[in-house]
């Protein structure tokens, strides 16, 4: 299989992982902070991996990639980092905000178009067709999260919220420097790692740390580190290794129209004509983005 059509399914996976965590967030946050509950889910998603690295390193015997490699060390820290402040930042701009949480959903994956900006400076170059499928997707991307009639107003929350999407952006950027340089499943797990540590510091500091005892809590919070953090963020790592990461950012935002269908089939919440409209043009948008490029 070509390598770009295997890094586009991988992610294609990730969306759909990502969008029914959407719904596994919106259940856990009511038992766990936003602070105990993303660093729980990151110890999750780092011990998930560990068993599956010892194996295969040792099934590789002593070609297997040392832990101390000084790359994958920065790399796992600073896309920790990243993916830390990210997350916190989106959470507490939820919780700040009076908007539907539709509209946190637009914003945030506004690195649609904010990944192929940065890219210019950073000479990622992609197709035009890249660049319209970008703008096609944030177009369904509105029309799927802001509600008819709705005026689109900016607050302090939303500020919160788009600072998420910048540094989502610089993660994603960090991925794709990383990605193709060291062992992609340590990069993700030494993510995980510092994503944990610095979480559940916050969580400490600011006397929100709450562990719950109750399967109702475990259940989503498992989902979430099991399969959002440890597959399916190791999955964008892998998958983004061949990809433009304009490309890979318009596939992975499919999680808005994912996380719509999940909360319609889990929750109950029914799907309007306008929302199936929306994810109707993220669908084509995606499909305009895989064209192969005109060569001269």
């Amino acid at each position: 299989m070509n390598k770009q059509y295997r890094g586009s399914i991988l992610l294609l996976i990730t969306a759909i992982i990502w969008g029914v965590a959407f719904v596994a967030q919106d259940v856990g946050m009511e038992y766990w902070s936003p602070f105990t509950f993303n660093g729980v889910r990151n110890v999750i998603g780092a011990l998930v991996l560990l068993p599956f690295i010892y194996m295969r390193d040792k099934s590789r015997g002593e070609n297997a990639k040392k832990w101390s490699d000084k790359t994958l060390i920065i790399g796992g820290i600073l896309c920790g980092i990243a993916l830390c402040s990210a997350t916190c930042f989106q959470q507490y701009g939820i919780q700040l905000s009076d908007a539907s949480a539709g509209k946190a959903g637009f914003i945030t994956a506004f690195y649609i178009v904010l990944v192929p900006i940065a890219g210019i400076f950073f000479k990622k170059k992609c197709p035009v067709t890249a660049y319209i499928a970008a703008a096609l997707a944030t177009v369904g991307l509105y029309i799927l999260c802001i509600p008819a009639g709705e005026i689109f107003t900016v607050e302090f929350a939303d500020v919160l919220v788009f600072i998420c999407a910048l540094i989502f952006t610089a993660q994603i950027l960090l991925v794709d420097y990383y990605s193709p340089k060291v062992d992609g499943v340590k990069l993700a797990c030494i993510q995980f790692a510092t994503s944990a540590v610095i979480s559940l510091i916050g969580a400490f500091v600011t006397d929100s740390f709450n562990m719950v005892f109750n399967i109702e809590a475990w259940i989503p919070i498992l989902y979430a580190g099991v399969l959002s953090s440890g597959v399916a963020y190791t999955l964008q790592i892998i998958g983004q290794k061949d990809l433009n990461p304009t490309v890979a950012s318009i596939i992975m935002s499919l999680e808005a129209s994912v996380s719509v269908i999940a909360a319609w089939v889990i929750l109950g919440d029914a799907m309007n004509a306008r929302q199936i409209t929306g994810c109707v043009i993220m669908f084509a948008a995606i499909l305009l983005a895989q064209l192969p490029e005109k060569r001269r």
